[in-house]
């Protein structure tokens, strides 16, 4: 069960292990691009590829012929990434339990932004986790558990690569085991978890008043999606795509150099920017911005943002 990318790698590994689902269950297919034209999402894409006939695309989960169509298939087991929340009369249906794999080392980073908000707090170390599931989410007792290093430049996406092929290594292991009867699990302590709340708009929204190393833990956590936003003084949206720790002292979010380089004052030190994107506009380093962007050393950014909070 799955739907984006992510969840991808982790099937591929399946059917290359000789672990092959019966049945695939993702999202209803959604319109999208310019056309609007129906697509189906990348789980269902990797299952056609694979010749997986059945493969259930449910609007509800709790659709009564939903669960007699899984019920029908006899599942052993249910493999769970980055899908919705099941009910417990749909996961119950896995005679040898269902399972999910988070991309955090829980109890660290419970929600639906584990990556980026890892990132975020500037962690130097992260996994994945797989675990039983259970009716609070995020919560059931853990399964396997792999750890990777987190390097101060890495980015929401290089990282989402890392964990989904770490995730698809830890899926195969995982459903080994389950087959082998004996399956070793740890619960979770509750008193050790953070939060890993789902992005909206203003969660990208760079605050210029943090030390400059936040500011640049933001905007890679971000990178390259949904992408880290501030805005320029006439008002207009600036994504920020890349940034490294800089020198130089300013008030929060002014301008410090506009020529070759893009320097922003932060709450303590400065960043460079290196990749951005203004609004309408295509993505670019941040030196052929500035030929043609009206900005100057002692502007501000993000004080509109500010002001409409």
């Amino acid at each position: 069960m799955g739907t984006p990318d992510f969840a991808v790698p982790a099937l591929d590994a399946l059917v290359d292990a000789g672990v092959r689902p019966v049945a695939v269950v993702t999202t209803p297919d959604r319109p999208q691009g310019r056309g609007l034209k129906f697509q189906p999402s990348a789980v269902a894409e990797a299952a056609e590829r694979h010749g997986i006939d059945v493969v259930l695309k449910p609007e509800a989960l709790r659709d009564p012929a939903f669960v007699a169509a899984l019920d029908a298939l006899a599942p052993d087991v249910m493999v769970v990434i980055a899908f919705r929340i099941l009910p417990p009369e749909v996961y119950g249906l896995a005679r040898r339990g269902a399972f999910n794999l988070h991309a955090s080392l829980l109890p660290a980073f419970r929600g639906a932004a584990p990556i980026q908000r890892a990132l975020m707090a500037g962690v130097t170390e992260t996994g994945v986790t797989t675990f039983f599931l259970r009716p609070s989410v995020d919560t059931g007792d853990v399964i396997l558990q792999r750890r990777v290093p987190v390097g101060p430049d890495t980015t929401g996406g290089e990282l989402h690569d890392t964990l989904a092929a770490l995730g698809a290594e830890t899926i195969v292991d995982t459903v080994r085991l389950i087959a082998e009867g004996d399956v070793p699990t740890t619960p979770q302590d509750d008193r050790l978890a953070s939060p890993a709340p789902k992005l909206f708009r203003d969660d990208g929204r760079v605050d210029w008043t943090q030390p400059a190393h936040r500011v640049h833990d933001h905007v890679r956590a971000l990178s390259p999606y949904p992408a880290a936003w501030t805005t320029l003084p006439d008002g207009s949206t600036l994504k920020l795509f890349g940034t490294r720790l800089s020198t130089g002292h300013g008030s929060a979010g002014e301008v410090l150099e506009a020529d070759a380089r893009l320097v922003v004052a932060c709450g303590e030190g400065a960043v460079e920017v290196l990749e951005l994107q203004r609004e309408g506009k295509k993505r670019v380093a941040a030196a052929d911005f500035l030929n043609g962007a009206p900005l100057a050393v002692g502007d501000r950014l993000g004080e509109s943002a500010v002001a409409a909070h």
